[in-house]
């Protein structure tokens, strides 16, 4: 239910969706050392509900961060109530207007001995040299794009719709970055490669591998641990290009390779591995794995070679493409791993990363 309202909100470009503070700092916590003395751009982040704003805001003196920056985009369609923002006198309502914070320090301004969202709220309605107007706050703008020239690292939820956009923006300016994406996002054919070339990877994860986002649409949903108003989205990860501990643990394999358990495809020169845990410690050949082992994915212990998928995949890899005779009722078998079934009739597997084991056990 979740991800078809998911695909329906990204069809309607209805796809904005507020991440937890308790889900960015588990994640966060991970990437502090990344953070000291840089500027930090949240790019698709209103402070009217923004988390990451208030994480960055709430840690800045504790990250020691340089500098602070978060747009909001034109027509924002949530009005937060924690921290309300002014662009008049007090008593009016907040507008929906595109604009920018910077923010250089984050002092103890009510004297209580401690920063809190208090002070981040005196600090915003007091400075006027913090906060100012944005044509659109488009990431895409070019008043954005100067922001982002200006940034070290970015973190941010960006609107899943335009995530190929958003990573190759990153990518053509160098940035240092941790975003949230859907896990299909790594099947894209304009962020395989990256992820292949070992220029993207994914970082620690949301609990349980799916997250729990705050939704302003009418389309929200309530997952089985009845949170109202917010809807659960499975397969979703941090994308991120710094390192971390993570990236480098070795998969633990405990499997060993037969002919029996491991049946080759037809069209790939390489042998189904239906679950990450199944990996066979002894097999030096090519190895079609789903895309949820890239959350073990080591470098160091694996080669991605390529994968198979329609759009994304390398046609250089197959070892055999099909005649029209061989499709039977699927019109992709060129694309997808393919195996023989019941019948003596072909199937095709879901999309497959091909792995080699770069230290495959000797026996």
């Amino acid at each position: 239910m979740a991800n078809k309202n998911l695909n329906a909100a990204k069809a309607a470009k209805k796809d904005e969706f507020y991440t937890q503070l308790t889900d960015i700092e588990r994640e966060l916590q991970h990437y502090w050392p990344h953070f000291r003395g840089k500027t930090v751009l949240c790019n698709c982040d209103d402070p009217y509900e923004s988390n990451f704003f208030k994480y960055f805001a709430l840690c800045f003196n504790q990250l020691g961060l340089k500098k602070l920056i978060c747009t909001c985009y034109n027509g924002s369609p949530v009005q937060g109530s924690e921290l309300i923002i002014r662009f008049d006198d007090l008593d009016s309502e907040p507008r929906k207007q595109a604009f920018k914070v910077e923010i250089t320090e984050v002092p103890d301004l009510n004297g209580d001995g401690a920063v809190d969202l208090t002070d981040v709220r005196t600090l915003l309605q007091n400075d006027k040299n913090v906060l100012s107007l944005l044509r659109t706050g488009d990431f895409r703008d070019p008043e954005c794009v100067e922001l982002l020239k200006q940034a070290d690292v970015v973190v941010t939820n960006p609107p899943f719709s335009l995530f190929r956009e958003y990573v190759a923006q990153l990518i053509k300016y160098d940035k240092k970055f941790l975003i949230v994406g859907h896990q299909n996002a790594v099947t894209y054919k304009e962020v395989f490669p990256l992820i292949r070339d070992n220029k993207i990877w994914l970082g620690y994860g949301f609990k349980g591998a799916a997250a729990h986002f705050v939704s302003p649409y009418e389309d929200k949903a309530t997952a089985g641990n009845h949170r109202d108003g917010m809807i659960r989205v499975s397969g979703v990860n941090w994308f991120t290009n710094m390192e971390i501990p993570k990236r480098h643990e070795e998969l633990d394999l405990v499997c060993h390779y037969s002919p029996e358990n491991y049946p080759h495809y037809d069209n790939y020169d390489a042998i189904e591995v239906g679950k990450t845990a199944d990996v066979p410690c002894d097999y030096e050949g090519v190895m079609g794995v789903p895309i949820t082992f890239l959350d073990k994915y080591n470098p160091e212990q694996f080669e991605i070679i390529g994968m198979a998928k329609r759009g994304a995949g390398d046609p250089r890899l197959r070892s055999k493409v099909y005649t029209k005779a061989d499709y039977q009722n699927y019109s992709d078998l060129n694309a997808t791993p393919t195996l023989w079934g019941k019948g003596g009739k072909l199937f095709n597997t879901y999309p497959r990363i091909l792995i080699r084991n770069k230290k495959p056990v000797k026996l």
